[in-house]
């Protein structure tokens, strides 16, 4: 994403979209309506998914034979980690800890995850 573009949250189209890119790579629309499952959305909603997408920084595009083949313009390990960030910053007042807390709390994590993670810290911090 360019800097100094404010960040803009993505649709759940949008990010199916992004999504086809950083799997596949740089693709033209049609290639993109390709791996739509049926009943496929029409060539020109995927097109304007694109250039909104496009607009808001996360895609670019190059002229291939008189058509355009588009590309994220952001990494997807970039994005996630922004996006985490985000969702602590807003609603955890920005401590990993709470978020942490309010996934056991909702039995979104089990003690056993609880101990992969502790583990996977360990080895991190012994390995620098």
């Amino acid at each position: 994403m360019r800097a100094g573009r404010k960040k803009q949250v993505l649709t759940e189209k949008e990010r199916f979209i992004m999504n086809l890119l950083w799997e596949n790579g740089p693709m033209f629309v049609r290639e993109l309506l390709e791996h739509y499952p049926e009943p496929r959305p029409h060539f020109n909603t995927v097109a304007t998914l694109v250039r909104i997408l496009e607009g808001k920084g996360y895609v670019s595009h190059e002229v291939v034979a008189n058509s355009h083949r588009f590309f994220a313009t952001v990494d997807k390990k970039d994005f996630q980690k922004q996006g985490i960030a985000d969702v602590i910053r807003n609603y955890f007042n920005d401590s990993y800890k709470m978020a942490i807390s309010a996934l056991v709390e909702d039995d979104k994590l089990t003690v056993d995850e609880l101990k992969e993670i502790i583990e996977y810290i360990e080895n991190k911090n012994s390995h620098g």
